[in-house]
């Protein structure tokens, strides 16, 4: 049986180019010193500025506004630089942020941290995405962000439980952590990922080599009326899905004194199913309407989240959680795929960057509307809310999917359907 998985393993290698899997692995070490850090934000921030959970919303709305203007300004640059350049930069601007977050001590300072970390770190997100894209065939890049997502979250499975255990001795150490393997996955893509800039887009760069062309080719994307409300589709379920990281350490730990160590344990699960079932389960749902599996995503979601506001047992926080990790591992593969499919690949730098509006806007509002709740003295609420916020994004995919013409074989029909789509929502 091992050596069948050996197979097997191998079989899955060698169907992706060998520079996907540098990417992957490169990832891996840099998502690994954020894995040991972000989950913990809010615990840090409330414990060491001795501030509430309102001042934990306005971090976090200050950290995502701050990645939107970095975001659209990384998309533009990445489809008239390329992709490795703009993923370098982002990297080693993300080291120095890290180091500065955890020697500041007045909260003010540690809010121009995250403005300086939103503008510069996370320009590097869509050049990212683009670059997967790029490596990848159509039919290959759902399971391509699948595979992503496994070592991402293998990172996740192994980070919060170690960092749980680090938070309670020395923050500092986590802030190091996150800086040292950023500095070593800038170091990777320097010396082993080549430029995967599409030649249209090149060709394209000849034509118009200036920032300020690539820039105004925004309002193209804008324009593109499907895509737009498949975005704020997508903004309302992460609204719902940020509470996993904001309001719920902070919601266990003081409403049911559940220590940093506890919710490390809760993400390691998450991280863990993501390690041992994503691969498997974006290969299930690969021929089925990607807006159909958006609902049934978005539904399972509206369950899980829910769950906290109906039960103060560990033992059932750790199901409410399974249930979360079920939707997510059916959401975010095809929410990514789909965005290469509405995208020209000219183009794929700045439809990247306004599809991350779709999580930089609720990282803004979603902890900061959950910390206006909790200090309001209603916590339950945030969950009662997630759920019905996450109903209703899934009724609105259901919706959307009647604009998409049906076909036997939805995979080779996709890109018919989106086009049928814009033009009946145009």
């Amino acid at each position: 049986m091992f050596q069948n998985q050996i197979t097997r393993a191998k079989k899955i290698y060698a169907e992706y180019p060998p520079q996907f899997w540098v990417v992957v692995g490169a990832s891996f070490v840099d998502h690994l010193g954020g894995a040991l850090l972000y989950p913990f934000f809010a615990l840090y921030v409330t414990k060491h500025f001795d501030v509430g959970m309102t001042e934990v919303g306005i971090l976090f709305a200050i950290f995502s506004v701050s990645e939107f203007f970095g975001s659209i300004f990384g998309g533009a640059l990445t489809d008239l630089i390329g992709r490795k350049k703009v993923i370098i930069i982002g990297l080693i601007v993300s080291a120095f942020t890290s180091v500065g977050m955890g020697l500041v001590n007045r909260l003010e300072l540690f809010y121009l941290m995250a403005v300086i970390t939103g503008l510069f770190a996370d320009m590097a997100g869509p050049a990212r995405q683009a670059m997967i894209t790029d490596l990848l065939p159509e039919e290959k890049r759902a399971d391509g962000f699948g595979i992503m997502r496994v070592a991402m979250n293998l990172t996740v499975a192994i980070g919060p439980a170690i960092g749980g255990f680090i938070a309670a001795r020395s923050y500092m150490m986590l802030f190091a952590a996150d800086a040292i393997s950023s500095t070593i996955t800038a170091f990777f893509f320097y010396k082993l990922v080549a430029e995967t800039l599409p030649k249209a887009a090149k060709e394209e760069k000849e034509a118009r080599p200036s920032f300020a062309d690539s820039f105004r080719g925004y309002a193209k994307v804008f324009k593109d009326n499907a895509f737009i409300i498949y975005m704020l589709l997508s903004m309302v379920v992460t609204i719902v899905y940020m509470q996993m990281y904001g309001a719920l350490p902070v919601f266990l730990r003081d409403i049911h004194q559940i220590p940093e160590s506890g919710f490390g344990m809760l993400m390691s699960l998450n991280a863990t199913m993501v390690v041992l079932f994503q691969f498997v389960i974006t290969r299930k749902i690969g021929d089925r309407p990607p807006m159909l599996m958006l609902a049934l995503g978005a539904l399972i979601y509206a369950v899980g989240f829910v769950m906290y506001g109906f039960t103060g047992q560990y033992a059932i926080f750790m199901v409410a959680m399974a249930i979360i990790t079920i939707g997510e591992m059916v959401v975010t593969p095809v929410a990514q795929a789909l965005v290469a499919k509405f995208s020209p690949e000219e183009m794929r730098g700045r439809y990247m960057a306004v599809f991350g509006i779709s999580w930089l806007i609720p990282g803004a509002i979603g902890p900061l509307l959950a910390g206006l709740v909790m200090d309001a003295g209603k916590p339950l609420w945030v969950w009662y809310a997630s759920g019905i916020l996450a109903a209703a994004a899934s009724l609105g995919f259901v919706i959307f999917h009647q604009y998409f013409k049906q076909d036997e074989s939805p995979a080779p029909r996709a890109d018919l359907q989106l086009a049928t789509a814009k033009k009946e929502l145009s």
